[in-house]
């Protein structure tokens, strides 16, 4: 009877052991990462618009893509396609969204995807979406911050906001060069350094004085580059609301909802800091990490990654949270 009762136990022991160790030995997620498909260039060499960001493509290989996550420790990818949206040829984004459903199909458990739309036609957009998200089984839905000035948050797009909160879908953004652009700063000062902070900034700004997130508060957002400026944007735009709504600026803002619906992810000049600004506006469940790979060289990635991980065991108030940053967090958000 009491080796029964000791073998018992010791299976339960050595259950809740592996159960933890497998845990623990989780790959992290990576909830942003781009892809460049071939029919993607294409069309944007046709429209001469391989430069608009400001600097080359890189190009996008799925195997060298393998084997940096191999390397560097990371178990599944979120693909979403690069900037900028093509334009001309419709067929385009169809064709990239299906590329990215194949290659989570050819590797499964290695890569989701969140589809692109052809905004800024919101009619289009929205058959789009409801044929990633239905058919091709897409994980979310990309979204730039504008797409030819059409800008997150206007009252135009709400049609499409009303079918992903339907669908209870996951959004990434990512930021996309200001309309109008100013070409002599944008040459100087090149997007990536400061524009796309300010770009990313403007547009979740924009939604959330509309109270875009609060009125379809199934949509997750994902706000890209360690939430932009909003750690200090948003302590001002709370301080400054008052006097907008007494001038007749603004409506009434629900602060917690529109907040509630944000995530952030760490792609960029993470470090503690950064981590330490960001809990002023949001809490531990709300951070992911995220890459931007192809636009980093793989070996910056792999450690910009160790040293995360390394700062995450090593700082007392964020070691709770390293297992939620790198795996726990991204997976409860992609289901």
């Amino acid at each position: 009877m009491r080796y029964r009762l000791w073998h018992k136990l010791w299976v339960i022991g050595l259950f809740v052991s592996m159960f933890s160790t497998t845990a623990l030995a989780q790959g992290v997620i990576d909830v942003h990462a781009h892809l460049l498909p071939a029919e993607f260039v294409d069309a944007l060499a046709q429209e001469d618009r391989l430069l608009e960001e400001g600097f080359p493509l890189p190009r996008y290989d799925v195997d060298a893509h393998l084997k940096w996550m191999d390397e560097a420790g990371v178990q599944t990818s979120v693909l979403t396609l690069a900037e900028p949206t093509p334009q001309r040829d419709g067929d385009v984004i169809r064709k990239c969204n299906e590329t990215a459903a194949r290659l989570k199909r050819e590797h499964p458990g290695r890569f989701l995807f969140c589809a692109a739309l052809p905004l800024p036609d919101v009619k289009a957009a929205v058959r789009e979406a409801v044929y990633a998200l239905d058919t091709l089984k897409a994980d979310g839905i990309k979204l730039s911050t504008n797409v030819q000035g059409q800008y997150l948050g206007a009252p135009e797009l709400d049609t499409l906001f009303s079918v992903l909160n339907e669908r209870n879908a996951v959004v990434i953004l990512h930021p996309h060069r200001p309309e109008p652009v100013n070409r002599q700063v944008m040459q100087q000062t090149p997007l990536a350094m400061q524009e796309y902070l300010s770009e990313t900034t403007r547009a979740v700004a924009n939604m959330i004085t509309r109270n875009v997130l609060a009125r379809y508060p199934n949509v997750k957002v994902v706000v890209p580059h360690c939430g932009a400026y909003l750690p200090l944007a948003v302590p001002r735009m709370k301080s400054l609301t008052p006097v907008m709504q007494a001038n007749k600026m603004v409506g009434e803002i629900d602060w917690d909802a529109n907040l509630r619906s944000l995530y952030y992810d760490l792609a960029g000049a993470h470090s503690p800091e950064v981590i330490r600004m960001m809990l002023t506006i949001t809490t531990p469940e709300h951070l992911l990490y995220g890459s931007d790979y192809p636009y980093v060289a793989p070996q910056v990635l792999t450690s910009g990654l160790a040293r995360m991980k390394q700062y995450l065991n090593d700082e007392q108030d964020l070691a709770p949270f390293r297992q939620m940053i790198l795996y726990d967090n991204a997976h409860k958000l992609f289901k």
